[in-house]
């Protein structure tokens, strides 16, 4: 696994976003530069979270209380293609547990792990706010609702083309 360091360019970003808010309020701009970070890597390791802590000038454990309270936040390497199923209550009475059986199927991965290529993630999580549109995912920062064997084939198979 290879070292962590932010780039200038999320420094700049990051510093960016402490402009937002007034000296003695640092701490609210930990959110987005753990966002920053995590488009850079895909995941967030300890020690940018100690780098980010530093550029931020507030303790590390204040970063690391949220990188690991939020869902959305991985701490070790993922695929290029995070697909994030809600299991909630709505997507699990719609059908969730069948779009994940359904995904291992396609995949050959179940949640919390990654194809050997490095392609897919998968991550169950408890909800993405899409509830009318259940059973969904997210991959990446994209949506994708009403769920079924056809749809999930179609948007694998879209993934390359996005990039």
């Amino acid at each position: 696994m290879t070292a962590q360091t932010l780039s200038p360019v999320a420094i700049s970003q990051i510093e960016k976003e402490l402009e937002k808010y007034p000296a003695d309020r640092r701490q609210s701009a930990v959110m987005a530069a753990l966002r920053i970070v995590q488009e850079e890597f895909r995941w967030i390791s300890n020690d940018v979270m100690q780098e980010v802590a530093d550029l931020l000038g507030i303790p590390a454990i204040h970063v690391y209380e949220v990188a690991t309270f939020y869902s959305m936040y991985e701490h070790k390497d993922v695929g290029l293609y995070k697909i994030c199923v809600c299991t909630n209550i709505s997507c699990q009475l719609r059908g969730a547990k069948e779009i994940l059986d359904y995904l291992r199927k396609k995949t050959g991965i179940g949640p919390g792990e990654t194809t050997a290529d490095g392609r897919i993630s998968i991550k169950e999580v408890e909800c993405l706010g899409a509830c009318g549109g259940a059973p969904m995912m997210q991959v990446n920062k994209e949506y994708h609702e009403n769920l079924t064997p056809d749809s999930i084939d179609n948007i694998l198979d879209g993934l390359d083309r996005h990039d």
